[in-house]
């Protein structure tokens, strides 16, 4: 396998803080991508969240709605998995980004007038666990450990 793919993609970190905020952080992802893909947990699936997408600017709306959806939904699975974590963590942490500045910035910090303030959350742990890996108790670790092996 490719070195640098072994030094990034799979570096050890045996620490556990990381397993927190993976679980957390791919639990809400899942949850929110489950929304826009499919409509469950109150969402209004693909068509829906594509018009709303749209009507803010966000176009094509169906394809943006698309690659939001996937990008939380699939990536919340790999968090919880501890599956290419830094690599998730880093397309996770751009979507976040991009629901700050399209969708909550311009409503200020707070939740409560549908500010930025959790996706800021969700960006901070996006980075964390791109920086910082898996940790254990993950399949990059597993990954890694027969890497090194060979």
């Amino acid at each position: 396998m490719n070195t640098l793919l072994r030094q990034h993609a799979f570096v050890a970190n045996e620490s556990f803080a990381p397993l927190a905020l993976r679980l957390v952080a791919g639990i809400i992802f899942v949850a929110h991508g489950a929304q826009k893909l499919f409509g469950w947990f109150g969402g209004y699936g693909l068509e829906g969240t594509g018009q709303w997408m749209a009507s803010i600017g966000l176009e094509p709306g169906y394809f943006m709605a698309l690659m939001a959806g996937s990008a939380e939904f699939f990536g919340g699975l790999f968090l919880l998995a501890g599956l290419l974590t830094r690599a998730t963590g880093l397309v996770l942490a751009v979507t976040m980004l991009v629901a700050i500045f399209a969708v909550h910035f311009e409503n200020g910090l707070f939740m409560s007038n549908n500010g930025y303030e959790f996706a800021l959350a969700l960006f901070a742990v996006s980075v964390s666990v791109a920086v910082s890996g898996a940790g254990r108790l993950s399949i990059d670790s597993l990954v890694n450990a027969k890497l090194n092996k060979d």
